[in-house]
Order: C-alpha cells, then structure tokens, then sequence
C-alpha cells in the first residue's frame, strides 16, 4: 500500500511540476509520440521524463525484484493486439490515462471526464469478461 501512496504522490508532483514549469500535460503517451514524431530544441524534458521512467523502474527492480514478479497468462499475439489497442485508443480519445486521470481531471475538463469514464468502465468491462476477479 505505501508503495502506491509513494508512486501516486511522485506522479502528482511531477505532473504538477511540469504543468507549472513548462505548462505541459503530464500524458505520457504524448510525451513519447512527440519525442518520436518532432525532435526538436525543446524536447529535453520529454527526453528527461522516457528517461525518468525507464530509470526508475530499473531502481525499483535493483530494490526489490519481486515487485516484478508476475506471470502472464496469455500469448505475444494477444499482448501485441492489446498494445496496438491501446495506442489506438489513446489516439482516438486524444490521451492516455496519465493525460485525462491525472491531469485532466483536476482541471475539471469535461473531455478528461468523459476519457476516464470510458476507460475505466472499459478496464471494469474486460476484468469482468475475463473472470480475472
């Protein structure tokens, strides 16, 4: 529980941060598609937090590797067409969850309400489906 209440409180502070400092939206997946699509002389912060990340989560597994542990319980096929999913969901609701959850939300954007609804009714919908209660 306390790593979660870490995790969140790290996400909020640096959504905050960027959003004060730059005055961008913490929506990862928009930060990655923009470091990919239009490199330019202002894409070291986009940079700093793919690095950020990946840093952060190979410290995360230095400390405690059973953090990672977790079995998969389908096929490379169906975890591809997942992906390829959520990428294009991602751009046909105009964000990720980490763009409308936890920035949008808090700056009461109808759009970002509607995203997050859609997501997670969608996540509850599958888990359902699925059996995986």
């Amino acid at each position: 529980m306390e790593n979660a209440l870490i995790g969140g409180l790290l996400i909020g502070v640096t959504a905050s941060l960027l959003l004060l400092i730059k005055g961008r939206i913490f929506g990862v997946t928009g930060i990655v598609a923009g470091l990919l699509q239009k490199p330019d002389h202002d894409s070291w912060w986009r940079f700093a937090i793919v690095m950020g990340l990946m840093t952060g989560s190979a410290m995360m597994y230095l400390i405690d590797p059973t953090w990672f542990d977790y079995k998969f319980q389908t096929n490379l096929p169906s975890m591809a067409l997942a992906g390829f999913l959520v990428g294009f969901g991602t751009r046909l609701g105009s964000g990720c969850t980490s763009g409308h959850g936890v920035c949008g939300l808090p700056r009461f954007s109808l759009r970002s309400l509607i995203a997050t609804t859609i997501f997670m009714l969608t996540a509850m919908a599958t888990v359902f489906l699925r059996g995986e209660f």
